[in-house]
C-alpha cells in the first residue's frame, strides 16, 4: 500500500542526486581537461606550468592569511597610550631646558602620534589589502567588493585611512601652524600628500601604462613624516596650536565626514534590503568600523593635545559620553553582515544599527562644538 508514496520519494532523491552529480561534473570538467592536458605535455612545459601554479598557488595562500588574520586589532588601542597622565597640552613648553634653545622639552601631539600609529597598523602590522594584485583581479573579474568574501578587511582599513586622511588635512591646514598666515610645517603637509595618495595602486598599471610606487610605500613615507613632526613637536622646534576654535573646526569636520557615512549607510539599508544576500552591506558596515576604529583614537588624541581648552569649557562629561558611544559602537562585530528591513521580523539589520551609533557619535560631536563656540 506505501510502495507507490516509498518509490516517488525514491525516484525524487534519485533526480535531486543526479542532479548535484551534473552540478559537480560541469564544476570538475575544466580541471579534469587540464589535469589530462598537462599530463601529455614535455617534461619542460610541465616544469614552466607546475611552477606557475607553485606561485598561483602562493599568492593565494598569502592572499588569504592577508584578508582573515587582523594583526593587532584592538578596538580598546586608545587605552594602552595613558593620555590621561601626561597633563600637558600639545606644544606647550614643559621645562627651559637651563636656558638653551635645544634642551627645551614641549608636549607633542596625541592626535599625530595616534595618526601614524593607525597608518602603521594598516600597512606595516597588516598588508594593505586595497592594492594586492589577487585583491585588484578580483574574484574571475568580479570586484570583490561585489562577494561576500575577502573584502571585510580591505574596506575596514579604507575607513581608518579616511579618519587618517581627514586628520592629516587638518593638522597641515590648522592645528599644526599659528594662524593661517603662518607657514605650512613642511613635515604635515608632506604627510598629508602622501596619504592623499588612491588607495590602489600596485607596482604596475595600465593607465599610464608602466611601473608605479605602490599605494603602502607612500603611507608608510607618511608614517615617518608625521613622527619627525612629533619629535620636532617634543624638542619645541615645531607648532601646534592647541586654540578652542581650532578644536571646534577639527571637530565640526570629523561630523560632517561620519555624517557623509551615515547617509550612506541610510541609502544602503533602505534600498537594498536583501538581507543576507546584499553582498555590498558588508563593505559599508565596516568602512563605517573602521572610520569610527579611527576617529575613537584620534578623539583620544585630541583629548589630550586640548586638555587646556577642555578643562577651560567644561568639556569632560560631554566628551567621556562621546568615548561611551564609541566603545558601544565598536562592541558590534557580527560574524555576518545582514542587510535585513529596518521594519523586519526575521533578518538583522546590521547597517541600521551601526548608522544609529554613527549618529548618537556625531550628536555627542555637535554638543561639543556648541559649547566650543560659546
Amino acid at each position: 500500500m506505501l510502495d507507490p508514496i516509498v518509490n516517488f520519494f525514491t525516484r525524487i532523491f534519485q533526480w535531486i542526486g543526479r542532479g548535484i552529480g551534473l552540478l559537480i561534473g560541469v564544476i570538475l570538467w575544466p580541471f579534469l581537461w587540464a589535469g589530462r592536458w598537462y599530463t601529455q605535455r614535455g617534461w619542460i612545459l610541465k616544469a614552466a606550468v607546475g611552477l606557475a601554479l607553485l606561485v598561483l598557488i602562493g599568492l593565494y595562500a598569502n592572499f588569504f592569511y592577508a584578508t582573515q588574520w587582523w594583526n593587532n586589532f584592538n578596538p580598546n588601542y586608545p587605552d594602552t597610550y595613558t593620555f590621561e597622565k601626561r597633563n600637558v597640552s600639545a606644544g606647550e613648553q614643559v621645562s627651559a631646558g637651563a636656558g638653551t634653545d635645544t634642551a627645551k622639552t614641549c608636549g607633542n601631539s596625541g592626535i599625530a602620534q595616534i595618526a601614524a600609529d593607525l597608518t602603521d597598523f594598516n600597512v606595516n602590522q597588516n598588508a594593505w589589502i586595497s592594492s594586492m594584485i589577487l585583491y585588484k583581479l578580483g574574484l574571475f573579474g568580479i570586484d570583490w567588493d561585489n562577494t561576500p568574501w575577502m573584502d571585510n578587511k580591505a574596506s575596514f582599513q579604507r575607513g581608518i585611512n579616511q579618519a587618517v586622511r581627514r586628520t592629516a588635512t587638518e593638522l597641515a591646514d590648522n592645528l599644526g601652524r599659528v594662524r593661517t598666515t603662518s607657514q605650512i610645517d613642511s613635515d604635515l603637509q608632506n604627510a598629508r600628500g602622501n596619504l592623499q595618495f588612491d588607495e590602489e595602486t600596485w607596482y604596475f598599471g595600465l593607465n599610464p601604462f608602466g611601473p608605479k610606487t605602490p599605494t603602502p610605500s607612500y603611507y608608510r613615507d607618511a608614517v615617518r613624516m608625521l613622527r619627525s613632526f612629533n619629535a620636532r613637536l617634543a624638542t619645541c622646534q615645531a607648532t601646534f596650536d592647541a586654540r578652542a576654535d581650532n578644536l571646534k573646526q577639527y571637530i565640526d569636520r570629523i561630523s560632517s565626514d561620519i555624517g557623509s557615512t551615515s547617509a550612506i549607510l541610510k541609502e544602503r539599508a533602505e534600498n537594498h534590503n536583501n538581507g543576507w544576500f546584499d553582498f555590498r552591506a558588508d563593505d559599508r558596515y565596516w568602512f563605517a568600523y573602521g572610520q569610527l576604529y579611527g576617529y575613537y583614537g584620534l578623539m583620544k588624541g585630541a583629548q589630550a593635545d586640548f586638555e587646556d581648552v577642555i578643562k577651560e569649557k567644561h568639556l569632560q562629561n560631554l566628551w567621556d559620553t562621546m568615548d561611551s558611544q564609541f566603545v558601544s559602537a565598536l562592541k558590534i562585530q557580527p560574524f555576518i553582515i545582514a542587510n535585513g528591513r529596518e521594519d523586519g521580523w526575521l533578518l538583522p539589520t546590521h547597517l541600521t544599527t551601526m548608522g544609529f551609533y554613527v549618529l548618537r557619535v556625531r550628536s555627542n560631536m555637535v554638543e561639543i562644538s556648541n559649547v566650543l563656540t560659546q
